[in-house]
């Protein structure tokens, strides 16, 4: 018969013991590392931003400069100089054809949340293109509903800016408690909203 060497037995025995320790713990760090390899999904918020939307639209291809000037209740105005306040935040901002890459014109502001008091929407005309005698501009105010996310139109003008450095009122209203458009609270008295803040 043949002997085992007690020392011969002793190597195996230790080759074994580091291998099955080291299998260990890997196992171990892969069981620890699998929910952090695929996370379970988050819940994402699929609602569309903005409560309330204005959106101003002037011809493409023109080099006029038209800025879009919003307040909310309580907040400073928002616009080319202040692109941001604690509801609305002016998303574009448009030079004409300075620094913009197609022919389309527009700016627009979306709010975040749709706080109860007094709004007012402007247009300011910063300069006019070459040869361009006045601008004509197209102003939308839409509000979403927070149940449905569907948007209402809360007005819709178009209006003519025929002298650099006017500002003028597109609309103004005020929101009650309960979100809705007060009955009658819709005017165009004129206020200063640029350079004001």
């Amino acid at each position: 018969m043949h002997e085992i060497d007690p020392v011969e037995d002793t190597d195996g025995m230790v080759f074994r013991d580091v291998i099955m320790l080291t299998l260990m713990g890997f196992v171990t760090i892969v069981v620890l590392m699998i929910p952090h390899l695929n996370p379970p999904p988050t819940e994402i918020d699929a609602r569309p931003p903005g409560s309330i939307i204005v959106e101003a639209r002037w011809p493409d291809g023109s080099a006029s400069d038209v800025d879009l000037w919003v307040q909310a209740p309580g907040d400073r105005p928002v616009g080319y100089s202040n692109r941001s306040g604690e509801v609305f935040d002016l998303l574009r901002d448009d030079l004409g054809h300075t620094r913009d890459q197609t022919n389309l014109n527009y700016e627009f502001a979306f709010s975040r949340g749709a706080p109860a008091g007094d709004y007012a929407v402007n247009l300011h005309l910063y300069s006019l293109g070459e040869g361009e005698v006045s601008v004509p501009v197209e102003v939308t105010v839409s509000m979403r509903d927070p149940v449905s996310a569907r948007l209402a139109q809360i007005d819709r003008r178009d209006l003519t800016l025929r002298a650099r450095g006017i500002e003028e009122t597109v609309v103004r209203f005020r929101l009650a408690a309960n979100g809705r458009v007060e009955p009658g609270s819709l005017n165009r008295l004129p206020i200063k909203l640029r350079g004001g803040g």
